[in-house]
This record gives structure tokens, C-alpha cells and sequence, in this order.
């Protein structure tokens, strides 16, 4: 993977990123994967491609898509005002999975997260996802909150 890179998302990488999301027996179940990519994904990166503190990001090999992640800036009163970065939606694609792409990706998040004068780094998994939550361990984090989500 010597021409790993990372960029922001451009429009058309759109399906590239919703296939990486619905590419796991959960995103199967929660994503619309058609030939045509439902108005709801481009609504979302449109508005998420405005938005200066959500960045998504994707890591491109030989030209594709590989792996994307959303970076979010938080601005917070809690830490003395601290920014906090949250990561969100981290996919990588099935035949690079155990290569250290992820690794590489959450590496270079936390990078940014720095750069950008965040004090702390935070996601969530979900809890079905035990190899997800055995990585990001290793690479650090710690399960210090219980999070609750309500659907709508």
C-alpha cells in the first residue's frame, strides 16, 4: 500500500463510499445499495461537503476507494472549552481488511485531530462490532462511556 492516500470526498465518490457502507452485515441491513444512489446520500454529502467541521474522507489505492471515515470538529463548553474530534462511519473495503489500512486510517485522523487543536478523540462502534471494538483498543481508546441512541 506504498500509494496510500487520503483526501476529502469529491461528489463522485458518493457510491464508492455508500457501497463501503452497506459492505457488512450490519450496513447491509441499515443502507440502500440500488444501481442508482438514493437522493438522501447526495442530500447528505451535499450538505456534509458545506459544512466546515465535518470533513469525509477517503483513503484511495491504485485509484480507488478503499476506506472512508467522517471527521467531525465539536466545539464544547465541557474540558474548559476543549474541541473534540469524533469519528464517524469507518468502513474499509473487504479485500484490504487485516492489511493495516485501519490502523493507518484512525492514525491519520488523530493527526488531524492534533493539527486541528482538538484535546480529544472519540467514537463509538456498535456493540455487535466486537473485532471493531478489540481494535480500536489496541490503538488506544478506551470504553469510557456507556452511549444511548434513540431512532426517529
Amino acid at each position: 500500500m506504498t500509494d496510500l492516500i487520503f483526501r476529502s470526498a469529491l461528489r463522485s465518490d458518493v457510491p464508492a463510499i455508500v457501497g463501503l457502507l452497506a459492505d457488512d452485515p450490519i450496513g447491509a441491513g441499515r443502507e440502500t445499495v440500488t444501481e442508482e444512489i438514493d437522493a438522501a446520500y447526495w442530500q447528505a454529502f451535499d450538505a456534509l461537503d458545506g459544512d466546515p467541521r465535518n470533513t469525509v474522507v477517503v483513503a484511495v489505492v491504485g485509484g480507488s476507494v478503499v476506506g472512508t471515515m467522517q471527521l467531525i470538529l465539536i466545539p464544547s463548553l465541557t474540558r474548559r472549552g476543549a474541541l473534540r474530534m469524533e469519528i464517524e462511519g469507518v468502513r474499509v473495503a473487504a479485500a484490504h481488511r487485516g492489511a493495516g489500512l485501519g490502523r493507518r486510517m484512525i492514525s491519520w485522523a488523530v493527526s488531524e485531530a492534533r493539527a486541528s487543536g482538538c484535546a480529544l478523540v472519540q467514537l463509538t462502534t456498535d456493540k455487535r462490532r466486537s473485532e471493531a471494538r478489540r481494535f480500536y483498543e489496541s490503538l488506544g481508546f478506551s470504553a469510557t462511556h456507556e452511549g444511548m441512541k434513540l431512532a426517529l
